[in-house]
């Protein structure tokens, strides 16, 4: 397994790198396949400029890398073959333009201002731009059980609690209460979401609806009975 992300900190130069310690572990398991990769990559938040370079000596020579930032400082410190744009993440005009300018993107990381309705507004309007098998991460979400940055313990505004409702929608192939949980567009969308110590990972896979098989003596039947009928009961 590589160790790219928990070397780096050794390697850095003169741009101050801000990271969670265990989120480098995660990063070298989670994104191992992509390691040298070119890939359209947005990371929101610059900070220091730390995460420029890191990106940069992970993902192929020929990814298109573009990082956001409200403070207009931060457009000093793109680096050569890498786009700051600088914007506020909460505003969907700002969004838009980047997504079109810039999307569809592969990998999408949010380590931005971490409140509330900038994690939610950045994940509505990034989603659609995120490449089919892409990768959406926000991290830092512990501030979901911060009062100050609009969070709480069970809060319903919260971005833990938006992401617990993402599972709900990934699911809605199976209801059978199609007035109360309505089948979602989001359930041909989310392949996995991923909960891990302050980090979610959202799996872009466009998918159709989930089919069951049977295989006896090398004969595979397929069926999509289990998404029709009402009142199920168990099989067993």
């Amino acid at each position: 397994m590589t160790r790219y992300f928990r070397d780096y900190p050794a390697r850095t130069g003169d741009r101050m790198l801000l990271k969670m310690e265990h989120y480098l572990e995660h990063y070298d398991e989670l994104l191992a396949a992509w390691q040298g990769r070119d890939v359209s990559f947005l990371e929101i938040g610059v900070y220091k400029g730390g995460s420029l370079p890191m990106w940069q000596g992970f993902l192929g020579a020929g990814s298109r890398l573009v990082f956001l930032d409200i403070d207009p400082a931060c457009a000093a410190l793109a680096l050569p073959g890498t786009t700051v744009e600088i914007g506020d993440q909460s505003d969907p005009a700002f969004l838009e333009r980047v997504g079109a300018a810039h999307g569809p993107f592969d990998l999408i990381v949010d380590d931005g201002g971490h409140k509330m309705q900038q994690q939610i507004t950045s994940f509505r309007h990034l989603w659609p731009r995120l490449a089919d098998r892409g990768l959406y991460i926000v991290e830092d979400v512990h501030t979901s059980y911060w009062p100050g940055f609009g969070g709480g313990f069970r809060e319903p505004a919260s971005f833990i609690e938006f992401a617990k409702d993402l599972i709900d929608r990934m699911h809605s192939w199976y209801t059978e209460d199609d007035a109360g949980f309505p089948l979602h567009p989001l359930a041909r969308e989310i392949g996995g979401i991923r909960f891990y110590d302050s980090l979610v990972v959202i799996e872009k896979r466009l998918k159709e609806p989930p089919v069951a098989i049977t295989a006896q003596d090398g004969q595979v039947g397929r069926s999509r009975r289990m998404l029709e009928v009402r009142g199920r009961r168990s099989i067993f």
